[in-house]
């Protein structure tokens, strides 16, 4: 090891440990109380764990660096021990030290990118407590026991699930394991955005739920929204901003499955979809300046990881990859387009994971996927459309109308140029 290389080792130690002590520093003085350790003594306690970690190398006595981590454990201890007595009890602190001293030893061993990444995970975890507290305290038992039913049954169901199929075309498509994996998948996503709308809380503006909305449901902002704006008609710009913001949302959704799934698919169908969606950007902006709002946007949704409707997603996927195959075998392209088109109406994850299966197998050629997801993602979009414009009030339907007709007419015409 050069001597540039070890200064940077301790360098890296040192800077890390100061990181974690300032933000330990700074959420003590919010809250008025003492700690064992600030910014300082973190630092050197980086640096501490990167000398312990060269003393065991040197002295070829790997017990050295254990019993430095020992006797640092028993001063955590004992500092534990004084603040429980003094009425505060957490151990925070204290366990953030033994990561900070690791983490030192981990930047002498060479390792610095992953001290890195360790450093600022663990900097952010200790910052974000109001929000993990507040997320804690919104769940309920019905979010629990969802997601632990979802999680143990697909942990234990998933990898024993046969990853082939036993029929005939077109029910050759029904992979048991794929589908599932499918049903994960869209899950996980949907989560994403509900512990997001968790973390945020139940008083969001009403542009971020239509923001965080569209990640769980699109088609559950515009309803919301919509049915809103026939009862408080003053604030149906703001609604509708909402709404448009959830639809260009939804469009990133697709773009996000198909890139996962398919790249190539994902290189064609990029271009339609990115320019609709930037179309609707571009509308939700003029809204957004056209009349503004302090608003709150209450909105509830369901758990996305609970078994019913976790099922249901994997039967409505397995039927649209069925009914995409047998529309392809029997009635070529059209079927398929057609078939997208249906499909899109009810639900556009389906149809987009089947293309993108599709068209990896080499059962559907690109350039017919390309098309069949962007007429999909249109449809769907016209059918919530048609929702907004018939239960939404009369501003409502004309602030979203010609946003509604841009998009739609964007994406179909950049699908077939």
């Amino acid at each position: 090891m050069t001597e540039l290389q070890l200064f940077t080792r301790f360098g890296a130690a040192l800077a890390i440990g100061f990181l974690i002590g300032l933000q330990r520093e700074f959420a003590s003085s919010s809250r008025s109380q003492e700690i064992v350790a600030g910014e300082r003594t973190f630092a050197l306690m980086g640096m501490v764990g990167a000398l312990a970690a060269m003393a065991a190398d040197q002295l070829d006595a790997p017990l050295a660096f254990f019993g430095v981590i020992l006797l640092l454990g028993l001063f955590s201890a004992v500092a534990y021990f004084i603040d429980a007595w003094r009425g505060f009890v957490g151990l925070t602190t204290e366990v953030a030290i033994i990561i900070a001293l690791l983490i030192g030893a981990l930047c002498y061993w060479g390792y610095l990118s992953l001290a890195m990444a360790l450093g600022i995970a663990t900097t952010a975890l200790l910052s974000l407590k109001l929000e993990t507290d507040r997320f804690v305290r919104s769940l309920t038992r019905e979010d629990i026991f969802a997601a632990l039913q979802f999680a143990v049954i697909s942990a234990i169901i998933l990898p024993i699930l046969p990853n082939q199929s036993f029929l005939p075309p077109p029910f050759d498509v029904l992979n048991p394991f794929k589908i599932w994996l499918m049903v994960v998948f869209i899950s996980g996503i949907s989560f994403l955005g509900y512990v997001a709308i968790k973390i945020v809380g139940p008083e969001q503006g009403i542009g971020l739920t239509g923001f965080l909305g569209g990640l769980v449901s699109s088609t559950a902002v515009t309803l919301s929204f919509s049915d809103r704006s026939s009862r408080e008609p003053n604030l149906s710009k703001p609604f509708a901003l909402a709404i448009m913001i959830a639809w260009t949302v939804m469009f990133s959704r697709v773009l996000i499955e198909v890139g996962v799934l398919n790249r190539q698919l994902l290189g064609m169908v990029w271009k339609p979809l990115a320019a609709a969606g930037l179309v609707g950007l571009l509308y939700g902006g003029y809204l957004f300046f056209s009349q503004r709002a302090d608003e709150k946007g209450n909105m509830s949704f369901s758990n996305p990881f609970d078994l019913k409707s976790a099922i249901k997603f994997g039967l409505l996927y397995g039927l649209v990859l069925l009914i995409s195959r047998a529309a392809q075998m029997y009635f070529g392209d059209t079927g398929i387009l057609v078939s997208s088109l249906l499909s899109g109406i009810a639900d556009v994850d389906a149809i987009t994971l089947s293309m993108a299966e599709l068209s990896n197998t080499g059962d559907v050629e690109l350039h017919i996927a390309s098309r069949a997801v962007v007429i999909a993602t249109m449809s769907n979009t016209v059918v919530k459309g048609i929702i907004a414009l018939m239960g939404g009030s009369p501003v409502l339907r004309k602030a979203l109308l010609p946003g509604l007709l841009a998009m739609t007419a964007t994406g179909i015409g950049l699908a077939f140029v």
